[in-house]
């Protein structure tokens, strides 16, 4: 039978042997929060004046946040006997495997960072990305999602971006637009009306003037190429709306716009 005085004093040699190590470790942990806290407020703060992207700050801050738990954590199991040599090492060999287990995602966040970086584009952009287009609304280590203009939510993959050839039309954007008009027809009352349209429309720039020409002589009739400028954001507004204008005021002044015609002779057939 076990004698409770064994147990008792197994237990007291215990705590006196490792009461310190236990109370060193926790007292390293709370100081390591402690540090973490501050070294985050101090790199955010000194963020704040750089022109680093938002999400760019709070991934550096939360990026300096962790790799000071991690060494404090490091310095506690050091307290309690624990062989920090070979914890690095297999945590090395560990991480070795998970990195070929996850090529893509590790990819993915090389890529974001590498945008987050560069700065090809910002939230709120309007890009193209080979068959994709539509607005920024967030940039992730792994991910960047747009919203398109059919109210879509497309997630693109970061490695699916880099590399990639990317047109960014954030701020003014350049409107083509195209008209005939019969060669009989008035052709200066057509350009004419044309730029006024064009004056009258609200979401064409006026600090650029549209260009408004002939650009060439089709099989039907004369061809009218309008182009305004306008913001990011109203590009295909400016389409519909112009487009709409230039039919009601062409028919108001009967400005004939043609349609295609084909002149067909049968010629007579032999017996």
């Amino acid at each position: 039978m076990i004698d409770p005085s064994n147990i008792l004093n197994i237990v007291t040699d215990l705590l006196i042997r490792y009461s310190f190590q236990a109370i060193a470790a926790v007292v390293i942990l709370i100081a390591g929060v402690l540090c973490a806290r501050i070294t985050g407020g101090f790199i955010e703060r000194s963020l704040q004046k750089s022109t680093i992207e938002k999400h760019l700050q709070q991934l550096l801050v939360r990026a300096a946040k962790v790799v000071v738990l991690l060494f404090t954590a490091i310095l506690a199991l050091d307290k309690f006997g624990v062989q920090v040599t070979a914890l690095v090492a297999g945590l090395s060999v560990a991480g070795v495997g998970v990195g070929f287990a996850l090529q893509g995602v590790l990819g993915n966040i090389a890529a974001g960072l590498s945008i987050m970086f560069s700065k090809v584009f910002r939230i709120g952009d309007y890009i193209e990305i080979g068959t994709v287009r539509g607005q920024v609304q967030a940039v992730n280590l792994t991910s960047t999602i747009l919203r398109t203009l059919e109210d879509a939510r497309v997630i693109v993959p970061n490695r699916k971006i880099v590399g990639e050839i990317i047109y960014n039309y954030t701020g003014e954007r350049r409107v083509t637009l195209t008209v005939e008009v019969s060669y009989q027809g008035d052709l200066d009352l057509a350009l004419r009306t044309a730029r006024e349209v064009l004056a009258e429309n609200a979401r064409v720039l006026k600090t650029s003037e549209p260009q408004v020409g002939i650009v060439s002589l089709a099989d039907s009739g004369v061809r009218i190429t309008l182009r305004p400028w306008c913001k990011a954001e109203d590009y295909w507004h400016v389409q519909y709306e112009v487009y709409r204008a230039i039919l009601d005021r062409f028919r108001e002044r009967k400005i004939e716009i043609p349609y295609p015609t084909r002149e067909v002779r049968i010629l007579g057939q032999t017996n």
